[in-house]
């Protein structure tokens, strides 16, 4: 099985590293006619507006959207989770066309500025009992999911942070920066 890394922009390698521990082969996606070549696809985290003008200037949007169609696999972390959403509520003015594949409405930097990131412990129960350490840079979160969306995981208070909607999977943190593969294993058993 090969997974895909969507490799315009963000941390892509650090999924890749990640990947490779887990004895995953990992493939850089940056053209079209490379999604063929993937079981699943991982939009990583980084900056959702540059990412998505490049999905645009690659022409990645609609064959993503194919990709999606044919229920293969999609995981997006953080901006990932951004390019996902059918909703996006911008902080800023600036519209976004998103790739429009999943359910859900996120509400961009919803934490606040670089300097207001943090780390908290998740309780995610498809993952086991054991807490997984949530990396939030900068963050979004989902403000509202539709009926298929299953919530995976929640902060303390209530906001949503981790959804599968079928082959789609959308974390606001980021499992790529700990030691924690619990997440990846799972999107790997989707890709399956």
């Amino acid at each position: 099985m090969i997974i895909g890394i969507l490799a315009l922009q963000g941390d892509f390698i650090e999924h890749a590293k990640m990947l490779e521990q887990i004895a995953i082969k990992a493939m850089e996606v940056r053209l079209p006619a490379e999604l063929d070549k993937i079981a699943g696809l991982i939009i990583p985290g980084g900056e959702s507006t540059t990412m998505l003008k490049l999905m645009h200037g690659f022409d990645l949007v609609e064959p993503i959207r194919r990709f999606a169609a044919r229920r293969l696999p999609i995981w997006g972390t953080c901006a990932g989770m951004i390019c996902l959403a059918n909703n996006v509520h911008n902080t800023d003015a600036t519209p976004m066309e998103t790739l429009g594949l999943m359910d859900i409405t996120v509400k961009r930097n919803a934490f606040g500025r670089q300097v207001d990131s943090f780390e908290t412990s998740l309780d995610i129960s498809t993952l086991g009992d054991d807490p997984f350490p949530g990396v939030f840079i900068r963050a979004p979160y989902l403000e509202k999911t539709g009926e298929e969306v299953e919530t995976l995981a929640t902060l303390p208070d209530g906001r949503i942070v981790a959804a599968r909607q079928g082959n789609l999977l959308a974390t606001s943190f980021h499992p790529e920066l700990t030691a924690d593969t619990r997440l990846h294993r799972y999107f790997c058993r989707i890709s399956s």
